[in-house]
């Protein structure tokens, strides 16, 4: 399993060992003993999540007392992974990372609490699985907007296929920050 950090403290990529033969593959996609130094925190619920190609997801978050880290996979096809930085005594807030996590490449991002997370499909048929250390609030939803100007990301796409509660997300500079 190879643990890298990434740009942003606290948020780290994970690639476990594939072991590959004739029949298929093997790997394991999370072991609490071998990252248990880097990701102090026990996951509770499991979601997955089937997209299409241009499909963009987020930028999502739950506030406290529901708020969650998340251990994000793709299972099959590819997708554009975002995490933005919302912690605001941290050097990187506001700060985004993004990585290419793909059925092929079986790369993992592990996102903390304090960071809002969102996807764009790179292909159809998109199985995304991600393990999350709170479970799922209605109230305690959130969305930051995935075009705000002041987080300057650039998803590679102009006119996403987007959720009612995405194209009505607000900007980070009028959303109310609890972290």
């Amino acid at each position: 399993m190879i643990i890298e950090n990434t740009s942003i403290k606290d948020l780290i990529t994970i690639t476990p060992n594939v072991f590959k033969d004739t029949r298929g593959y093997f790997l394991e996609s999370y072991n609490q003993k071998k990252l248990e130094k880097v990701i102090k925190t026990t996951f509770v619920q499991d979601n997955e999540s089937l997209s299409q190609k241009d499909v963009l997801r987020g930028l999502h978050l739950q506030k406290p007392p529901y708020a969650q880290a998340k251990l994000v996979r793709v299972i099959q096809g590819s997708i554009l992974d975002v995490a933005v930085d919302l912690r605001k005594n941290s050097e990187t807030y506001g700060q985004h990372f993004k990585c290419v996590l793909s059925g092929e490449n079986k790369k993992q991002l592990y996102i903390p609490v304090g960071f809002a997370h969102g996807f764009l499909c790179l292909e159809n048929n998109t199985i995304l699985n991600y393990k999350c250390s709170n479970y799922y609030d209605t109230v305690s939803e959130a969305s930051i907007a995935w075009n705000d100007a002041f987080l300057n990301i650039d998803w590679g796409i102009k006119n996403p296929i987007l959720a009612k509660k995405d194209e009505q997300a607000e900007k980070l500079i009028t959303f109310d920050n609890p972290f």
